[in-house]
């Protein structure tokens, strides 16, 4: 498949990966072109890319907020907070927490996508990297325009989940056929390199350059198998507390914070062989 255009590069990339990727300069791997980069070394956020991401009912943005209290920019990295509501806050939410979307501004095809990011933890928190399909396309909505979980960590795991969802898994059932998630090892107090590369038959997931799993089209006459990428992704970067998944919130371990250094996006340079 398209995906092993990348493993001599993964392999010479995973000799350096000892070096926090905080300091990893972008210099495109073999056969890819960086067309895309954000380091967040401004005093503000990009809000001709980025947008603040709203309350919601969902367990992973049931917090969200876009109040500047969970934004900052430090030390050219973009900083999501997770925080305990403070007094006279107008807000009901017992916890807040903030995310930023690509929604409506940029968008992602086929290529590689890489973010360097440093996960605060306590118990509860759940922080995402993760890409859904613009809503201005056919056949968009959720889940049967799929959903790409870069990166999902859990409290103070030591490794982070990394998952493909779709109607063929979560209403047909078939998880497993072929396995839909895996896991990688992290460095958990540290920055790391989550990414996923897409091509039309296949998405392939690295942490760090090494690769966990690898999400094949296959054939069946079943809907909805493999629908990326039929309509351009947008990309979401959040810090999530609580949900039946990852249980409860310690209050006692907040603030909690996500520092993301930089995102990047490579397309090939060479036409995929067939």
């Amino acid at each position: 498949m398209k995906q092993l255009l990348f493993t001599a590069a993964a392999a010479i990339l995973a000799i350096g990966s000892t070096v926090s990727c905080s300091q990893k300069k972008a210099e495109a791997p073999e056969k890819w072109n960086l067309v895309w980069e954000e380091t967040f070394d401004g005093e503000s956020l990009d809000t001709n890319v980025w947008v603040r991401i709203p309350r919601g009912e969902s367990d992973w943005n049931n917090y969200m907020t876009t109040e500047d209290t969970v934004y900052s920019m430090r030390d050219g990295n973009l900083v999501l907070h997770g925080i305990r509501n403070y007094e006279g806050s107008a807000d009901t939410a017992a916890y807040l927490t903030g995310g930023v979307y690509t929604k409506g501004k940029k968008s992602f095809g086929n290529g590689r996508i890489e973010i360097c990011a440093k996960l605060g933890h306590c118990q509860g928190s759940w922080p995402a990297i993760w890409m859904l399909p613009d809503p201005a396309y056919p056949n968009s909505q959720w889940p049967k325009g799929g959903e790409i979980d870069i990166m999902e960590r859990l409290s103070a795991d030591t490794f982070a989940y990394q998952t493909v969802h779709s109607y063929y898994t979560l209403e047909l059932k078939k998880d497993n056929e072929p396995p839909h998630y895996s896991t990688g090892t992290i460095k958990p107090d540290d920055y790391n390199v989550y990414a996923v590369e897409m091509y039309d038959d296949s998405l392939s997931f690295f942490i760090n350059d090494t690769h966990t799993f690898t999400y094949p089209r296959i054939k069946t006459e079943l809907e909805g198998q493999f629908p990326f990428p039929e309509a351009p992704y947008y990309l979401l970067i959040d810090m999530q507390l609580g949900g039946n998944w990852v249980g409860a919130v310690d209050p006692a371990g907040l603030p909690v914070e996500m520092l993301v250094d930089w995102v990047r996006f490579y397309e090939l340079n060479e036409p995929e062989e067939r």
